[in-house]
């Protein structure tokens, strides 16, 4: 049955255009056209609406038509959407938006498929192959293959820790280092929980959880208990660092915006042979007393910045891959704070 062409919520292209242009995908694998076009077509709904196009399917071929400029997003959103399923790999609502926000960029069927012979940018990890998600996302994983030491700004939602833990699982389990160490200041975010019960390790691991579901989605369970247990993982606050060399390691500092100028330089000084450091944080959001002026991310950003060996990736709220409405909600209070 042929499906009819969708419409907007108003009735009427987000985008409209004053020139129409139209052309047809044909797809040769039928049975992922469900996973393709999403239950009852939300896919291609989110695609109309988001692009200002008109979409019709009929068995395995597409239709659309809209504006150049829309119909070749549409073109190649749909292309890019069908490749990541033949991989295997999860097609969500918010990967979907992701592949959306992308299709600006010149270079996505690039990206997705690879060009001039080099494979495409990906992660691969136990349990999941991690995409871009964004255009920013593009530069920061080609940086963490490639950069000894990196810099990731941005506000919340950006990916910023979580594709650094997936690069360093890839890592470790390809035997490209010996050790993942990940790390935060124990730092309250704007309140005071007290003295919390347990031994050390009870005690810091509510300010690390971020840390641990990362992990966890990365890797089975039972792997990041046995490699925790024979210290191929660790994870430990900040303070933890002092007086040590990190050699074969992959180093990720989460929260930085939270160190201190002093605690920044004791830990970037940590980095030893065969080794990468990934420092991460919201230089927006500081919660040490003095504000973002005594941040040490704030002061080793303005130090490091152009020195050989060091990448800085600045996200941005366009950046943002959770839910659409955390963009919103960054952009709404950071539009609020400058004004």
């Amino acid at each position: 049955m042929a499906r009819k062409p969708l419409r907007a919520h108003n009735d009427a292209p987000t985008h409209p255009a004053p020139t129409r242009a139209r052309t047809e995908i044909e797809f040769d694998e039928a049975t992922i056209l469900g996973a393709l076009f999403g239950q009852f077509d939300a896919n291609l709904v989110l695609i109309e609406n988001r692009l200002g196009v008109f979409i019709s399917a009929r068995g395995n071929r597409v239709q659309i038509e809209g504006s150049d400029d829309g119909v070749g997003r549409a073109r190649d959103v749909l292309k890019a959407m069908h490749q990541r399923l033949l991989k295997g790999e999860e097609l969500d609502s918010g990967a979907v938006e992701s592949i959306i926000m992308m299709s600006a960029e010149p270079t996505l069927e690039g990206i997705v498929s690879g060009d001039q012979g080099n494979p495409p940018i990906m992660i691969r990890t136990r349990k999941k192959t991690i995409v871009p998600r964004s255009a920013m996302q593009i530069e920061y994983m080609r940086a963490l293959a490639s950069t000894d030491v990196i810099f990731a700004l941005g506000p919340a939602g950006t990916g910023k820790t979580y594709v650094a833990v997936a690069q360093a699982v890839s890592q470790l389990i390809t035997g490209s280092v010996q050790r993942l160490i990940l790390s935060r200041p124990a730092v309250e975010a704007g309140e005071r929980l007290g003295f919390l019960p347990g031994d050390m390790k009870e005690k810091v691991d509510p300010y690390l959880r971020p840390l641990y579901d990362a992990l966890y989605d990365c890797m089975p369970p039972e792997q990041v208990e046995r490699r925790l247990a024979s210290g191929e993982i660790e994870i430990a606050p900040i303070a933890f660092m002092r007086g040590r060399t990190l050699a074969d390691s992959f180093i990720i500092l989460d929260e930085a915006q939270n160190t201190t100028r002093e605690q920044m330089k004791m830990f970037l000084t940590r980095f030893g042979q065969n080794s990468r450091m990934v420092v991460c944080g919201d230089p927006k959001q500081v919660d040490i007393p003095g504000g973002p002026a005594m941040s040490g991310l704030n002061d080793a950003v303005a130090r490091l910045d152009g020195v050989e060996g060091i990448a800085i990736t600045r996200f941005t709220v366009g950046d943002v891959v959770r839910h659409p409405i955390v963009g919103r909600i960054v952009e709404a209070y950071e539009g609020q704070d400058a004004s």
